[in-house]
C-alpha cells in the first residue's frame, strides 16, 4: 500500500485511466504513474489483479486507499484539492455532478454495445455463418446501440450547443468525465455533432491534457484494434 503524500496511478495504455492522469496535470499536483501495458487480445494484464481484485484501471492509491472507477476516483482528488475544478454556482454544480456519473451509467452503455456489434460483424467465422452473424451485429445496432446513440448524443449536442463546457461557461472536471465517451461516439456514431468536434478540440488542446497524454499515451485504441 503505498504511503507517500503523492497519487500513484495505475495506468493501463488505451483505457480511461487517461483522465485520471489529466485532472492531476489541471491541479498541478505530483504523482508517480505505473504503466501497464495490453496483452496480445488488448485485454489488461494481470498484474493489475494485485493491486484491485477487479484486475481493471484506473487504480490509484492515495492517503493508504486504493481506489477504482474513475467517476469516484475524480470525485476524491477533487474534494481532497479543496474543490478545485468543481463548479460553485447551483446550476453549474448539478450539471456538474450529472455528468460526472453520466458519462458512464448512460452514455458508455450503447458504445459498448456498438462495439459488441462491431467485433461480432468482424469475426473471422465460416462463410455460411457470417450472414447470421451479420444479422445478430446489425439486429443489435438496429434494436439498441444506434438509436440509443443518436438519442444520447443528440442530448449532449443540444447541451454543448448552449455553453461551452459541460458545466457551464468555465472547465471542470465533469469535462474530463465525458471526454471517453465523446471520443468513443466520433469514432463509432453516425452523427455530424459540431459542438462535440468542437469541445472535443478545445478541451485536446489544453496544456494539461497534452502532457497528459505524452506521459501515458493516447486513451482511444489504436484504429486497428478498433476495427477488430
Amino acid at each position: 500500500m503505498n504511503e507517500s503524500t503523492h497519487p500513484v496511478v495505475h495506468h493501463l495504455e488505451h483505457s480511461r485511466s487517461l483522465r485520471v492522469l489529466w485532472l492531476l496535470e489541471e491541479l498541478g499536483l505530483p504523482y508517480e504513474m505505473k504503466r501497464y501495458a495490453r496483452d496480445k487480445n488488448f485485454r489488461a494484464p494481470p498484474e493489475l489483479e494485485a493491486v484491485h481484485p477487479l484486475g481493471r484501471s484506473p487504480v490509484v492509491e492515495v492517503d493508504g486507499h486504493v481506489l477504482a472507477e474513475s467517476g469516484a476516483i475524480i470525485e476524491y482528488l477533487v474534494e481532497r484539492a479543496g474543490g478545485q475544478l468543481q463548479p460553485q454556482p447551483p446550476e453549474e454544480l448539478l450539471r456538474y455532478r450529472f455528468f460526472l456519473h453520466y458519462a458512464e451509467g448512460s452514455a458508455m452503455p450503447p458504445l459498448l454495445v456498438q462495439l459488441l456489434a462491431d467485433k461480432i460483424r468482424s469475426q473471422k467465422v465460416p462463410f455460411f455463418v457470417k450472414p447470421i452473424t451479420r444479422k445478430i451485429a446489425d439486429g443489435l445496432q438496429q434494436s439498441f446501440s444506434g438509436p440509443a446513440i443518436a438519442t444520447h448524443f443528440g442530448f449532449v449536442e443540444s447541451e454543448l450547443s448552449k455553453r461551452p463546457y459541460f458545466a457551464g461557461a468555465g472547465f471542470s472536471a465533469a469535462d474530463i468525465q465525458m471526454i471517453y465517451p465523446v471520443e468513443a461516439a466520433l469514432l463509432r456514431g453516425k452523427g455530424e455533432w459540431p459542438s462535440l468536434r468542437a469541445w472535443r478540440d478545445r478541451v485536446r488542446a489544453r496544456p494539461a491534457f497534452q502532457r497528459a497524454e505524452s506521459r501515458g499515451g493516447p486513451a482511444m485504441p489504436p484504429p486497428q484494434k478498433l476495427a477488430e
